[in-house]
């Protein structure tokens, strides 16, 4: 009920101020005419200071006026600020929310149900097989098959997990330290986590793109690497820039096999995509038995926000 009723409110108090504008400085020179009026018209006597304190009088009372009208409409006005930053600050909470379920919709397209159409293809070719009584060969792909299903629980696994964790109030340092301590435990493989000097205090969009990238890369890493242990570093490349680098000692690959779809992909487009969307840069060093390291630079939303600031405080001519 506040809410619904604060823009009605906010505008009863701009008009009022409106009208303050335009009456307060013409009351101010009635009163101060009123009262030189009264002390002998502003004429002077023989020593030629009658008027004087009535001078000071209205001077003094005009400026407390002004001080208390100021004070009051720039009250109002940081209040006013603070609420569309409020505002502004939802709707991207929102915008990253729908974002994020139109890209795991994708996602899920792209891995889970292309996994569930090959099990079902797998089903079927055992039937083949055991109709044809060829028991061993039966068994060979029911062994596949197990493989199949435990790739679609763990990437249900971690869709669910990337779900539940709330970065947008947990804060993004939090977050991916919950997540790793789940990752390492699932999945015993050690993650070594670094954030240094890193900004916890990051738009609702920003941080929930950086925790999904982190999240896909570790996700490679456990399904491709084969690799004995994992590093996540989220540090401030110098005032401008934030920099996320996700690195494995695992078997590599070479990324140009990526280009030429010679492999299978590693979702590396789509962690592409969400730091391009964020203005930043990707890219991937990697080669056969040196395992594989994810750089990802992004401007520094901090400095961008201060310099707005000040680009509105700076005077124009």
């Amino acid at each position: 009920m506040v809410q619904t009723h604060r823009p009605v409110m906010t505008q009863r108090r701009l008009l009022l101020f409106k009208w303050l504008m335009v009456f307060l400085p013409s009351t101010t020179v009635a009163v101060g005419h009123s009262l030189l009026e009264h002390t002998g018209g502003g004429k002077h006597t023989g020593t030629g200071t009658s008027a004087l304190p009535a001078t000071l009088l209205v001077t003094f009372l005009g400026l407390v006026l002004t001080y208390i009208f100021v004070e009051t409409l720039f009250r109002v006005l940081r209040r006013l600020q603070a609420e569309a930053l409020a505002r502004e600050q939802d709707i991207q909470t929102m915008n990253a929310v729908m974002q994020e379920r139109e890209r795991l919709s994708r996602e899920l397209h792209d891995g889970v149900a292309q996994l569930v159409a090959h099990l079902l293809l797998r089903l079927d070719t055992i039937k083949e097989l055991v109709e044809a009584d060829r028991q061993q060969e039966a068994e060979a792909e029911l062994e596949r098959l197990h493989g199949v299903a435990d790739e679609i629980y763990e990437d249900i696994g971690e869709s669910i997990t990337g779900l539940r964790t709330n970065v947008t109030e947990r804060g993004l340092v939090r977050a991916l330290q919950d997540y790793v301590d789940q990752f390492e435990e699932r999945h015993q493989i050690p993650v070594s986590l670094r954030t240094d000097d890193a900004d916890d205090q990051l738009p609702p969009l920003v941080a929930l793109q950086l925790f999904r990238l982190i999240q896909e890369a570790l996700t490679n890493v456990r399904k491709h690497a084969a690799a004995r242990e994992a590093a996540v570093t989220l540090t401030s490349n110098g005032p401008d820039q934030l920099r996320v680098v996700i690195a494995d000692d695992g078997q590599g690959f070479t990324p140009d096999s990526q280009r030429s779809g010679k492999a299978r992909p590693l979702g590396l487009t789509s962690m592409r995509e969400r730091i391009e969307a964020l203005g930043g840069s990707f890219q991937v060093n990697s080669q056969p038995g040196s395992g594989t390291q994810v750089t990802a630079t992004i401007p520094n939303p901090q400095t961008r926000r201060e310099n707005g600031h000040a680009a509105q405080a700076t005077p124009t001519d």
